[in-house]
Parts: C-alpha cells; structure tokens; sequence
C-alpha cells in the first residue's frame, strides 16, 4: 500500500471552476435541436432532380414508342409484312383428304401408329393403312418412332378431330404406275397364284391382284394345282380406274420358248428329284432331266450328282409345246463320258461348246426331214424357221379376245 501512495503522490489535478460546477446542462426554457449540416440537403436535392429527369426520360421513351406503334409500327423491322404472310402460307396445314403430308412417326401400339404432322393435333396411322401387304403390327413395315415418312390424309377421326393418314394408298399408287411401265416394255414377270375362280387364276404381282383366264394359261393344270405357284406373265391390261389387272402366262411363255430349239444351251435350277430324274426351272418353264440323260456313266442314285438348288447348263433335247414338255440333257455336254459325275465343272464350262457339235451332228439329218414334211403336206401352212421349228409358236391373243366377266378387282378390300 505505501508503494502505491507513493506512486500517486507525483500526480496533480487542474483546479475545478465553481463556474462549471454551479451552471446547469440545461434550462428549463432551453429544448435541443439537432444541427442539419448543408453538404446533406445539398445531396438529397441533387438526388431528387435526378430521379425526376430519369422519369421524365423513361416517360418520352414510352410516348415515343407508343405513337411509332400506333403508326409506323414495321419501321426498322426486319421481319416485313410479306415474310410474314409467307411463313403462314408455309406453315398453313391443308387438311383436305387426299392431301399428302409429311409427318414423323413418334409411338406405336397394336393399332397403328400415331404421327406428328405439324398440325394441331397428331394424326393416326392405322395397322390395316400401313402396307400395302396384310399386316399384324406396322413394325412389321419398319414403322418405328423417329421415322419420317410421306402419308396421304385419307379421314377424320370425329371422336378427337385427329386425321386419318395411310401408306397404303400411296404404296397402290407406285404399283399401278409400275405394272404401267412393266406393260410398256413389254417384259415377263412372275406372279404368285393366290386364288381361283371359273374364269381364271388370281396372282399376286407388285402387290396388285392379277386376273389369268384359264385361256391364257399354257398348261392344262388345274386351278388347284397352280395354287401357291410362281407363274411367268405379261401384262394384257392395265386398267387402274377400272382396278382391272389381266395377264397372260400364254404370252410370257411364246417368248421363252421361242428361244428353246433344239440343242440350244440353257442355265437352269434343279426344283426337285425323283427316282426317274430331275425338275430343272429354266426360265419359268420345268424340264424333265431323265436320269439316263444325265451322264454318259450309269447313275444310281440323282442325289450323289444334283440337290436342289443347283445351277447348272442343259441342253434341250425336244420341246412339246402342246403339252408344254421340255426334255434336257447334259449327258450330250459332257466332253468326256462319266464328267457330269467327276468333274460337273468342266461340263458346265464346255457347253456350248459341245452342244454346237451336237447340233451340226443332227442339223442336217432335221432339215432334210423337216423339208420333205413339207413337201408331202403343202397345204399345211407350215414353215420352216432357221433354227429348224417347224411352225411359229404363236403368242397372240384369241380372236374372239378374251372372257373378262370374271375379273376380280385387282386392289385387295
């Protein structure tokens, strides 16, 4: 403690006035008022006339901008009263039927397929419009999400004013103008029989229905027998506003056979095997391959030498045109005997070859037979072609033309 009286002892206060001790802080007459400095309501002033001129500014904007809409309300757009009246031609969606639209497919189900064609609402593409072809699911016809595709409005669907749309339509379209143009060139097409009634056959072509009267087919089969074969044809009418499609195999096959003379060579598929030989497709027409023609060697068995399938050169040895018969050989082609069974190869690449011995063989002996044929029977009218056919194969039609009472229409209900 004496340390610390001591260590005050140095320490001198100022004296206090009685003035300042006696004189109150305030009077009771005298209130306080806060001292606004001048910098402030200097600032505050400068503040306001700011935001007046802002408004005034913003407030010229809007009145200027109004009366430039009010008349002059495309000055300095780029985007002009013309361009727009051709984005709506653009985009103006014609819904009349028959119309053709393109849309994009975006799901499927078992029904059909529902399409985007920028329209109000989505169109409706169902199964039975989707091909031309019988269809379970339009997958089956590569219909799948994301594809684009051209349809053609064929209806209205009342219940949610959705259109109708259909491929099929278009795809009859294609097939008419085809078998058209496959009339104009005059070519052989194979058809499918898929029916029958009392005048003729029924063949699918080009996914169109064709009519074949029992008068222009060259075999005398019967309708049953021709069920689910392939037929060679040549259009005879093509009648798409009538929906009438008629053929001829009679036609189609003139022109084969007028290219099968005797020993001519001729590239054809084995269709099956018997114990007695082989069926050989050439060209529309079946030829029968006796299995003594096949080689020069003895052949036990047709299935050690041909399966079906096989492509391989015949020679024609006859043709009955009557009974639409075709004999064939390669026995006559083998350039050496037993080849066909060892080396079939070089029997294919030596065909013509030793079917153009052949023919210079038997050439003369036919002409020379041919010849006298004639002479004895003048009054036949036959003649003597080049290659040794006696008599042209005709191609033309009857007559009295053909029986078309029974055509059915060639587009499937």
């Amino acid at each position: 403690m004496a340390s610390l009286a001591q260590q005050f002892t140095g320490l001198r206060c100022a004296p206090l006035s009685s003035s300042r001790l006696s004189k109150p802080f305030f009077t009771s007459k005298q209130t306080h008022k806060p001292t606004v400095q001048p910098s402030i309501v200097a600032a505050a002033v400068a503040i306001s006339n700011a935001q007046t001129k802002e408004r005034a500014k913003l407030k010229q904007l809007f009145e200027e901008a109004y009366e430039r809409c009010r008349t002059a309300p495309t000055d300095g757009v780029s985007f002009t009263l013309e361009t727009f009246h051709t984005a709506l031609e653009k985009y103006d969606f014609n819904s009349e039927l028959g119309t053709k639209v393109k849309g994009t497919v975006f799901t499927t189900d078992n029904n059909g397929a529902l399409v985007d064609i920028t329209a109000k609402s989505s169109a409706y593409l169902p199964v039975q419009e989707a091909c031309i072809h019988k269809l379970k699911h339009v997958e089956e016809a590569g219909i799948v999400p994301g594809l684009k595709e051209e349809f053609v409005i064929i209806g209205e669907n009342e219940a949610d004013d959705s259109l109708v749309l259909s491929l099929r339509n278009i795809q009859y379209e294609l097939a008419w103008e085809r078998c058209r143009q496959l009339q104009a060139e005059d070519v052989v097409i194979k058809g499918k029989v898929v029916g029958a009634n009392k005048g003729g056959v029924v063949a699918l072509l080009e996914g169109l229905r064709g009519f074949v009267p029992f008068s222009q087919i060259s075999s005398k089969s019967t309708a049953e027998e021709l069920l689910d074969k392939e037929l060679p044809l040549k259009f005879v009418e093509v009648d798409e506003e009538q929906s009438r499609l008629v053929l001829s195999n009679r036609k189609a096959m003139a022109d084969s056979q007028a290219q099968l003379g005797i020993g001519s060579v001729v590239i054809g598929t084995v269709q099956s095997l018997k114990p007695y030989g082989a069926f050989i497709d050439i060209g529309g027409i079946n030829g029968l391959l006796h299995v003594s023609q096949i080689s020069h060697d003895r052949v036990s068995d047709i299935a050690t030498v041909l399966q079906p399938g096989d492509t391989l050169k015949v020679m024609i040895l006859s043709h009955d045109r009557e009974r639409g018969r075709v004999s064939l050989s390669t026995k006559k082609l083998e350039p050496t005997p037993g080849d066909m069974i060892r080396n079939p190869k070089l029997v294919f690449e030596k065909a013509e070859e030793m079917a153009q011995t052949f023919r210079q063989r038997i050439a003369q002996a036919e002409a020379m037979a041919r010849a006298d044929m004639l002479r004895f029977q003048p009054e036949s009218g036959l003649t003597l072609s080049s290659d040794g056919i006696l008599g042209p194969l005709t191609s033309d039609l009857p007559a009295e033309g053909l029986d078309l009472s029974d055509v059915p229409s060639a587009v499937e209900s």
